[in-house]
């Protein structure tokens, strides 16, 4: 079996490593990384893995290293690193989930010829529902892309895309789940000003929005066709979807996810 370290603790090391096991990756194979041993302790005896803080000598018994920091923190977690061994002849894969920094970026501070691969997952692999992006640097093989994708299916879907679509990716599905949490809570607020109670607002805006999600999902119809199936001319939905296309929805969905995507286009910069 594969063995795999997780370097970073927080919400998105921990989905991994849960997402692992759940899929019957043996614990033995599985360890996380931290830098308060403490807090390392306490992860591991949580999650039922080995725990340390010594990165080199993860990196050195594991044949994927993933590095889930956050974009600020990616150079400590690659100083860290230190003289790991991480170039061709050592057959290991270093997988970034850090949003912006490029494949190039990272190669540049690593062994020659390391394989890199850059993911961009998002947070419903906290319940195994993501959909992750990944990205190839230049020196990984078929065979180790395809262990990264079988790795990060424990936690959902993955895609393989050119590594010019990453800062799309990030603005599309890295942040995708806030606009959908923003969208049910507006309906929320606005069921109960229409007389709901609370419970029964959040229940139907949220079981409204799964069932639309599988809908869509299991289909096969694209989501306008869908729309139009629940649009009767002149009805209840007609006169909401012409309020929100008076509002100006798809413009400022549009500015909205360009400016996400400009947002990941300058950690790339910040980072470089």
């Amino acid at each position: 079996m594969t063995r795999v370290a997780v370097i970073g603790g927080g919400q998105i090391g921990q989905a991994l490593i849960v997402g692992l096991l759940e899929s019957g990756w043996p614990r033995g194979d599985v360890i996380v990384v931290g830098r308060a041993p403490d807090r390392v302790t306490v992860l591991g005896q949580r999650l039922g893995v080995r725990a340390t803080t010594d990165t080199a000598e993860a990196v050195r018994t594991s044949d994927l290293i993933v590095i889930a920091v956050k974009p600020n923190d990616i150079d400590g977690a690659l100083c860290g690193l230190g003289t790991a061994e991480l170039g061709a002849q050592h057959d290991r894969v270093l997988i970034s989930l850090a949003a912006g920094v490029s494949t190039a970026q990272l190669e540049r501070q690593l062994p020659a010829a390391a394989p890199v691969v850059r993911a961009m997952p998002n947070t419903p692999m906290l319940v195994r529902q993501s959909i992750t992006a990944i990205a190839a640097g230049r020196h990984v093989s078929s065979e180790q892309l395809g262990l990264v994708c079988r790795m990060l299916s424990t936690v959902g879907e993955v895609v393989i895309v050119d590594e010019t679509q990453m800062d799309a990716v990030t603005a599309v599905s890295g942040s995708g789940p806030a606009y959908f949490f923003a969208i049910a809570e507006a309906m929320v607020e606005a069921a109960v000003q229409l007389g709901l109670p609370q419970p029964v607002a959040v229940e139907s805006v949220t079981q409204t929005m799964l069932g639309s999600a599988v809908l869509l999902q299991s289909s096969g119809q694209p989501a306008s066709e869908l729309r139009a199936a629940v649009t009767s001319p002149a009805g209840t939905t007609a006169a909401a979807l012409r309020e929100l296309e008076r509002k100006g929805l798809r413009s400022v969905f549009h500015e909205a996810l360009a400016a996400a995507q400009r947002r990941a286009m300058e950690y790339g910069t910040n980072t470089a």
